[in-house]
């Protein structure tokens, strides 16, 4: 068994910092399960996958945990369940389950942002009491369009409170729509500096939902493809002023999370016990 627990350092650098790399935590034979799992799930027809803009190539696939046995096994791994319960607290769920894919040869970018704007505009969650936990499902290089963190931008706050008045919808919210303007932008760079976290497929990296973050395209001829779960506070939930958004977007399960006995790979007949 792999790390269940972060070191004092590796808790202190999420907290400093805004997020942590866990390099190489799931092995070879679980990256290619999670692959399969996602290659499969990119063919169920629905709403919940997301096409890029113009083209057929998926961009997102949205709450594969509900579908897929390994995805629904991983939530739950104790190398990155316990993790999460050390830095925010002992009782969450999944608020949010996706795989963001972007395709070789024309990926295309992910504008600068905060993740919780968007839920507290869209979903009224109370507060920030989220983590994101990303795993890296292709080795991740400064060429293959890899997530640009701010760090220790989490620790001021929001840096705006509303969306763009161009937003194209209320419920789903695309990160143009909440982005920072390139003033912000300069602003906050000049303040915290950016870094990228890269490595090989199988790592994965815990980040604060108010951490300033952001993507560029990929013009490489490597795939670049991310899951992220994000997990909440069982005492922070939605507090949604209209209809909510879809339960592939906002998931209904909010009871409390507890690990597995080991790896997913190793419970995939148990994982719904």
């Amino acid at each position: 068994m792999k790390l269940m627990r972060l070191t004092q350092q590796q808790a202190e650098q999420y907290h400093t910092h805004g997020f942590v790399m866990l390099d190489s935590l799931l092995d070879t034979q679980e990256v290619e399960m999670l692959r399969a799992a996602f290659a499969r799930d990119a063919k169920v027809p629905g709403p919940q996958v997301v096409a890029e803009d113009g083209g057929t190539e998926v961009r997102a696939v949205y709450a594969s945990h509900q579908r897929q046995p390994e995805c629904a096994g991983l939530i739950r791994d104790p190398r990155i369940l316990e993790p999460v319960r050390q830095l925010l607290t002992d009782d969450v769920y999944v608020y949010q389950f996706k795989i963001n894919a972007k395709p070789a040869f024309g990926g295309d970018k992910w504008a600068w942002h905060q993740d919780y704007l968007a839920w507290r505009l869209a979903d009224g969650l109370p507060a920030p009491r989220q983590i994101n936990i990303g795993v890296f499902l292709d080795d991740v290089t400064e060429f293959n369009g890899p997530v640009i963190f701010l760090p220790g931008s989490h620790r001021q706050g929001l840096v705006h409170e509303d969306r763009s008045a161009a937003a194209r919808s209320a419920q789903h919210l695309d990160p143009d729509d909440i982005s920072l303007t390139p003033q912000q932008l300069t602003e906050h760079v000049d303040r915290y500096g950016m870094t990228s976290p890269k490595g090989p497929a199988g790592s994965v990296v815990l980040f604060s939902p108010e951490i300033m973050h952001g993507s560029a395209p990929n013009m490489s001829p490597f795939t670049r493809r991310l899951l992220i779960a994000t997990y909440n506070d069982c005492g922070n939930l939605p507090r949604p002023e209209g209809e909510p958004r879809p339960e592939y977007v906002v998931c209904r399960d909010t009871e409390p999370l507890r690990p597995l006995a080991a790896p997913f790979s190793h419970t995939l007949g148990t994982v719904a016990a």
